[in-house]
């Protein structure tokens, strides 16, 4: 079982920028999708976004696509999810979320690994 830390979350006016990380306790060069997820009030967790570990390919919601980007430190086993032109509706609770297999998912019940999430909030 990996452990996921999360850090980088804050409040920021809309335009602006964040940039949140993910610590995994172990290695993750295995065969691992990772992943970032959001849950604003009230409403269910969704996908942001996804990482291959294997072969590096990246997946975006549509909502997010074109100003988030998913990135990871090899040396640091650490995930990264740049957000620019952050709007509003980007206000949520956001999760780092780990799966040991091949095969990425956009379902949050998918994964078994989770952080402890950080705020993000944008104000209009």
């Amino acid at each position: 079982q990996v452990q996921l830390v999360e850090s980088g979350g804050g409040s920021v006016q809309a335009g602006g920028s964040l940039r949140l990380s993910c610590a995994a306790s172990e290695s993750t060069y295995r065969n691992y999708c990772m992943g970032w997820f959001r849950q604003a009030p009230g409403k269910e967790r969704e996908w942001v976004a996804l990482f291959r570990t294997a072969a590096g390919t990246t997946y975006y919601a549509d909502s997010v696509k074109g100003r988030f980007t998913i990135s990871r430190d090899n040396t640091k086993s650490t995930l990264y999810l740049q957000m620019d032109s952050l709007k509003p509706e980007d206000t949520a609770m956001y999760y780092c979320a780990a799966r040991l297999s091949l095969i990425c998912s956009w379902s949050p019940s998918d994964f078994g690994n989770w952080g402890q999430g950080t705020q993000v909030t944008v104000s209009p």
